[in-house]
């Protein structure tokens, strides 16, 4: 199945960012989103894309394009901290869910809290994902896809709840902003198909800083990933 992969352009003089990318691709691989299909690398390389767009530095970018490989892949901290040092591990670890926490509501609750007490680029990069997992949210599932009302509503209660914290915790952030422009639209329910497409990518292949961006195509397939 032919389906869009976003890649951040413009990584030249980022190498924490391409060599992390990389990685991300390798332990990514066969991966897909359980929304639309697509190969889950769409969103870690779009966080990536929102960040660089945002003017973030090059280890935040990175631990963009790794955020979700320790929830998602076998890859673990000590294999972070060994590649990419402790700085970019902590980040990730700070995004990464204690998946021992059984309940969804208490387990996103411990991760906002987790998030707030990590710093300002850590709630950067929490900010760059929600907006991409918002945008996400927009896409039309599947059919089969297993995503009920039930699902759709908890999510929407922790992405508000992530709104606060954030509108708390870095006021004036146009990633905050950003992010609440996102949630806006989520009123308007599921987006049609050609729509969805272009909500996945826009902001994911930033022309230098200003935040826009192009897109670039792939193909992959492969396992079935939960939404968060």
């Amino acid at each position: 199945m032919g389906v869009g992969v976003c890649t951040p352009r413009g990584v030249v003089g980022l190498p924490k960012t391409r060599a992390a990318l990389e990685y991300a691709r390798i332990l990514h691989r066969g991966q897909v989103r359980k929304v639309d299909g697509a190969p889950f690398l769409v969103h870690p390389r779009e966080v990536a894309g929102i960040l660089h767009g945002g003017g973030a530095p090059d280890h935040l970018i990175a631990a963009g394009a790794l955020h979700d490989v320790i929830e998602k892949t076998p890859a673990t901290a000590f294999d972070l901290r060994k590649r990419f040092g402790s700085g970019i591990a902590s980040l990730v670890l700070a995004v990464s869910e204690d998946e021992r926490i059984a309940g969804y509501a208490e387990r996103k609750a411990a991760l906002r809290d987790q998030v707030a007490a990590a710093g300002e680029e850590a709630l950067m990069l929490f900010a760059a994902d929600k907006i991409s997992k918002a945008r996400e949210l927009r896409l039309k599932p599947l059919r089969g896809a297993g995503i009920t009302k039930s699902d759709r509503r908890r999510r929407l209660a922790h992405y508000r709840r992530s709104l606060t914290l954030l509108r708390e915790q870095l006021p004036g952030s146009p990633l905050v902003e950003q992010f609440a422009d996102e949630l806006s639209e989520l009123s308007q329910g599921p987006s049609a198909d050609s729509r969805a497409a272009a909500a996945v990518v826009r902001g994911c292949e930033p022309r230098g800083r200003t935040g826009r961006s192009s897109v670039a195509l792939a193909s992959g397939d492969g396992a079935r990933h939960r939404t968060t």
